[in-house]
C-alpha cells in the first residue's frame, strides 16, 4: 500500500498539494510484470526537500534545486537503464522502445520537462528516436555541460517542442489523476499508472511501460513493466473496472479557499498537540472510515468509525 498526503505552508507550493492511497496485490501470473533486468537507480545526499522542524508537518523546499535534482536523477537512471538494455539487446535504447512512460508527478509541468529531457538524452546517444529535423533543433545544445543543460531555458523549450507528438501518445494517458488530485508523494507514480490503466486498458496487452519513481533527498529508480491482458478477476480490463477512476474523481468535493486556509491553520495549531476534541464532522468521509475524535492530556488518541445508513459497508466489510 502506497499512501501519503502532501501539504505545504502558505505560498506558491500549496496549490500543488494532494493526498492518495494506492493498494497493489503482488502474486504469480500477474498481468503487470516487472522486467527485472531493465532498471536503473540513483541516490544523492541533497537538501532539496526535507522536514527539519518536527513540530510542523510542512517541509522546507528549495524549488529550483528540487527540480534540478529530479532531472539529474532522471538522467542517471535513464543512462543506467540504457546501458543495461544495450548489453541485453545489443542496441541502443530509446523512447521508441517503450509504449508508455509514467512519472512521479509533483506537478504536470515537470512531467512535460522530464519526458522532453529523455528526448535530449536520446539525441546525445544518437538514438533512433531522433530524426534529422530533431537533430537540427538539438544541435546548438550539443556542447552544453550537464549543469548548463539543466539551466538552459532555450534547451527546455526546444526539447518540449520535439517531444510534443511523442508526449501526447506515450505520456498524456498517464496524467489524469495527478492533474486532478495534485502531488501524492508515495502514491504519485502508481496513481499515474492507474490513470494509464483507466484510459488504455483495452489496448495494453503486450505493451512495455517505463516507470520513473522519485523521492527527494534524493532517491530514484526507472524500471520497466510488461503488460498482458491476463485472466479474470485479475485482468487489466477488470482492474480498470474495479478501480472506477472516473467515479472516484467525480466524488471530489469543492472547498472555498478561505475554508481550506482555516483548516490548514487548525492543523498547524493541533499538529503534535494534546488535550483537544475534534468536531467529529464525518459528513465527507466514506462509510467504514476511521476518524480522530480526541487526543487526551497524555497524548492518547481516540477514534470512531463511520457507519453507513443501513449498517452495512461496501466491499464485504
Amino acid at each position: 500500500i502506497c499512501t501519503d498526503s502532501a501539504v505545504y505552508a502558505d505560498g506558491p507550493a500549496r496549490p500543488t498539494g494532494g493526498a492518495a492511497a494506492v493498494a497493489m496485490l503482488i502474486g504469480p501470473d500477474a498481468p503487470i510484470a516487472f522486467e527485472s533486468k531493465l532498471r536503473g537507480s540513483h541516490m544523492a545526499h541533497v537538501y532539496d526537500f526535507y522536514k527539519p522542524n518536527l513540530a510542523s508537518e510542512y517541509p522546507v523546499v528549495d524549488g529550483k534545486l528540487s527540480q534540478t535534482c529530479y532531472l539529474m536523477a532522471l538522467d542517471s537512471c535513464y543512462k543506467t537503464l540504457c546501458n543495461k538494455y544495450k548489453k541485453l539487446e545489443g542496441k541502443q535504447f530509446s523512447i521508441s522502445d517503450a509504449d508508455y512512460f509514467v512519472f512521479h508527478s509533483p506537478y504536470n509541468k515537470l512531467v512535460h520537462k522530464s519526458f522532453a529531457r529523455l528526448l535530449f538524452n536520446d539525441f546525445v546517444n544518437n538514438a533512433s528516436s531522433i530524426d534529422e529535423a530533431a537533430k537540427e533543433k538539438f544541435a546548438p545544445f550539443a556542447s552544453l555541460t550537464g549543469d548548463e543543460s539543466y539551466a538552459s531555458r532555450d534547451l527546455e523549450k526546444v526539447a518540449q517542442q520535439v517531444a510534443k507528438p511523442f508526449y501526447d501518445t506515450k505520456v498524456q494517458p498517464a496524467t489524469l489523476i495527478p492533474k486532478q488530485v495534485g502531488n501524492m508523494y508515495t502514491a504519485s507514480l502508481y496513481a499515474a499508472f492507474a490513470s494509464l490503466l483507466h484510459n488504455k486498458n483495452s489496448s495494453l496487452d503486450g505493451k512495455r511501460v517505463m516507470m520513473f519513481s522519485y523521492g527527494s533527498d534524493s532517491t530514484a529508480t526507472m524500471f520497466s513493466l510488461r503488460l498482458r491482458e491476463g485472466q479474470q478477476p485479475f485482468s487489466l480490463s477488470n482492474i480498470a473496472t474495479v478501480m472506477n477512476v472516473q467515479r472516484s474523481l467525480s466524488q471530489g468535493m469543492s472547498c472555498l479557499q478561505k475554508k481550506f486556509v482555516d483548516l490548514m491553520q487548525l492543523m498547524e495549531h493541533r499538529y503534535g498537540g494534546k488535550d483537544f476534541v475534534t468536531s467529529k464532522d464525518c459528513s465527507l468521509l466514506a462509510p467504514g472510515t476511521y476518524y480522530l475524535t480526541e487526543v487526551d492530556s497524555k497524548y492518547r488518541r481516540f477514534y470512531s468509525k463511520k457507519e453507513s445508513e443501513n449498517g452495512k459497508l461496501a466491499n464485504g466489510h
